[in-house]
């Protein structure tokens, strides 16, 4: 658990969820994923809701906001927001940036809690928030290494289609099914890497480290993972490049996650 608070825990759980369905929405018109994103945003925003009148009204006789209530605030505005774009307009992708800034802002708000003021409490939600921030990271990590293999089988796969080697489909799906999954794994991975790097950097900054820490290279290097990964969206959905570029790239993008990795005994604090 992140906090002493339930309604604030599940807002966070609930939020990093509904993100990964906005997402897969985004990048392949997943018209299901749509509409349990937005369910449970809605579902975020009536928590958020309730939660900061119940915070306003404990605190009914401070004249002003503090900065855990003007952060929630924005936060929640963020989500408001967010919801009426996706209600008017049809902009997923923005619908998906406008709410990693909210959740961004709502992880980092975790710190300014003047009823956590003591250090050992903040030292603990420091704590727990790296470990939110690793467990996203590996499970980005597994989704694209599964996206690896299943291009490892489809270049493989059609190679031997290409070389009219057809016995060897009886053991293969077929190349449309694997360049699905592909993208599903890496639909997956994507946002939760997003996810991940969000709460990295909210941990950099609550946890009062040098502001160098943001230029470390393992910074660079992670960032330049989501680019890769980033890319392939841009190849597939724009550009619309052949399935084999696709899972080369993706191979490719693998490589310069493997770096990432090698660069951790570098980094000042990986």
């Amino acid at each position: 658990m992140l906090t002493n608070n339930w309604i604030y825990d599940a807002i966070i759980y609930i939020y990093a969820l509904s993100l990964l369905f906005y997402f897969s929405d985004a990048v392949n018109k997943n018209r299901s994923a749509k509409r349990m994103g937005t369910g449970l945003l809605v579902f975020v925003w009536v928590l958020q809701t309730v939660y900061f009148v119940i915070r306003l009204i404990q605190h009914r006789d401070m004249p002003t906001l503090s900065m855990f209530e003007f952060l929630f605030f924005f936060s929640w505005l963020m989500v408001t927001i967010s919801l009426l774009v996706n209600r008017f307009f049809n902009m997923e992708l923005l619908v998906f940036i406008v709410n990693v800034v909210g959740f961004a802002v709502l992880t980092l708000n975790l710190l300014t809690d003047p009823n956590a003021a003591m250090p050992i409490a903040q030292e603990e939600r420091l704590n727990d928030m790296l470990i939110f921030h690793i467990v996203m990271a590996v499970c980005s990590y597994a989704a694209f290494t599964l996206a690896t293999i299943l291009s490892g089988m489809y270049l493989f796969l059609h190679r031997s289609l290409k070389n009219k080697k057809f016995a060897i489909m009886k053991r293969f799906p077929s190349l449309d099914k694997i360049d699905k999954w592909i993208l599903v794994t890496t639909s997956i991975g994507t946002p939760l890497l997003v996810l991940s790097l969000s709460l990295g950097v909210v941990t950099i900054i609550a946890g009062n480290h040098s502001i160098r820490m943001l230029f470390d290279s393992k910074v660079f290097s992670s960032v330049l993972v989501l680019g890769a990964y980033s890319h392939y969206f841009l190849l597939r959905l724009i550009l619309k490049v052949p399935g084999t570029r696709l899972a080369a790239w993706t191979i490719g993008s693998f490589a310069v996650l493997l770096m990432n990795l090698l660069l951790n005994p570098f980094s000042m604090f990986h």
